[in-house]
């Protein structure tokens, strides 16, 4: 294995602590016939271990061997893969490396543990090679990225070439993508010793616009913007304000979940995050996806000063917002920026601004949403609609009127009117179903 490993020329730069690079010098070892029987076996086993916190992580099953190693192909993002992700497989020499990377890489896939297995006594690679997974609810893996990597998996055990594996992967690559971008949906930003990097969020719900009962108008002015912006056309960056509970974060997540397959990425980021914003977007503006930055539940109080970073961001710095990039924010407050008495008054105050100045420079931020979309609390008849279609929905078949009079006693003593209201109404009464 050692010797297969080191030929790799595009794909050789993988991290010497790698599960691969580890196994090919304990493999390399035990060629050697210099090793300590009880010692190689803790390290194959250790590697054994960390292969099936993998599978368990993305919900892999039967070869793990082949899944793992497919992992590896459509995660690693290089010169070559990066270049595919936006073009496909283009003619150049650089095809011809990759090629002979791929050859290793069928090596690899069809690589003979047996011999070193019965030398030692030991049947892990067999049993990792005929595997079957204990069934796993969906949230406590990515379903998305298990079902790609198997798929991409099964083609190449089937490729006969070197030739027609490379067609596999690069087709994969313009597909899907490279890394983790090509498999995840959504994902939080986290600083690691001052240096960002994107964590996937694997278990974002699989809720569609659809299902949110209600806010038509609300829906297509969100679905037609994100559309144009998929598409490549002019769009605007969108605020969603109004009462709290109405699906404003609901709506974005379906947005997301409707536009995936046409290449539309979600990036959660913080408030307290803002001062990293342009170096987050500098991280993906030359991606082949299209991204919205998703600022949820924003509000700033008259001290804080993050909204600066926002304004800037958005529109009038020195660097134009890149075409692949929009903003969407939802919040409770109509001018996100609390305001006070004293902002509305025209007093000078010692800088030299006028109290009204600084009202005004507090509302220019939402003045820089071009499109800002209000989910109102629903009036008690839509409350009651909402609430009956989500029983319905649940499988509750009370008669109608009856659910109406239990929705009005839930609402009374849960909160008040809203769409999360009538949602937790209906859980309970299809938790009551016998």
């Amino acid at each position: 294995m050692y010797n297969i490993v080191s030929k790799l020329l595009i794909y050789g730069d993988m991290p010497k602590d790698s599960i691969l690079m580890e196994l090919s010098g304990i493999i390399r070892e035990f060629k050697e016939e210099d090793y300590k029987k009880d010692e190689i076996i803790t390290r194959i086993y250790h590697q054994v271990k960390r292969i099936l916190e993998v599978a368990t992580e993305y919900g892999f099953d039967e070869n793990l061997w082949h899944n793992y190693l497919t992992y590896l192909l459509i995660t690693n993002e290089n010169p070559f893969t990066l270049t595919c992700e936006k073009v496909g497989a283009n003619k150049g020499s650089v095809n011809y490396f990759a090629k002979n990377d791929f050859k290793q890489f069928m090596d690899l896939f069809n690589y003979d543990f047996a011999p070193m297995e019965e030398a030692l006594g030991i049947d892990c690679f067999e049993r990792l090679e005929n595997y079957h997974a204990i069934g796993k609810k969906e949230l406590m893996y990515n379903k998305n990225v298990s079902q790609k990597v198997q798929e991409l998996s099964e083609k190449l055990e089937k490729a006969k070439d070197e030739n027609e594996f490379f067609d596999c992967v690069t087709q994969f690559y313009k597909d899907y993508g490279v890394g983790m971008f090509g498999l995840n949906k959504a994902f939080r930003i986290r600083d690691n010793d001052g240096r960002i990097y994107f964590q996937p969020i694997n278990n974002m719900e699989k809720v569609m616009l659809d299902d949110l009962v209600g806010y038509e108008i609300q829906k297509k002015k969100l679905r037609d913007n994100t559309e144009a912006f998929v598409q490549g056309r002019k769009c605007n960056n969108c605020l969603l304000f109004g009462d709290s509970g109405t699906g404003k974060s609901t709506s974005i997540k379906a947005i997301v979940n409707e536009y995936y397959d046409q290449g539309l990425r979600m990036i959660e980021i913080y408030k307290h995050q803002f001062k990293e914003l342009s170096d987050i977007i500098a991280m993906i503006k030359n991606r082949n996806y299209k991204f919205i930055i998703h600022m949820d539940d924003l509000s700033f109080e008259e001290f804080e000063v993050e909204y600066k970073f926002l304004k800037a961001v958005i529109e009038g710095g020195v660097e134009t917002k890149p075409d692949n990039i929009l903003i969407y924010a939802t919040s409770n407050r109509r001018h996100l920026i609390k305001e006070t008495w004293n902002d509305r008054s025209d007093i000078q105050v010692e800088n030299g601004m006028h109290k009204s100045d600084t009202m005004e420079e507090k509302l220019s931020l939402v003045h820089r949403f071009g499109v800002t979309i209000n989910f109102s609390k629903p009036t008690q008849k839509e409350y009651f609609e909402i609430a009956v279609a989500l029983c319905r929905r649940l499988g509750v078949n009370l008669p109608e009127e009856e659910i109406k009079a239990e929705a009005n006693k839930w609402e009374l003593s849960h909160g008040g009117i809203s769409g999360r209201t009538a949602q937790q109404f209906a859980n309970y009464m299809a938790g009551q179903q016998k």
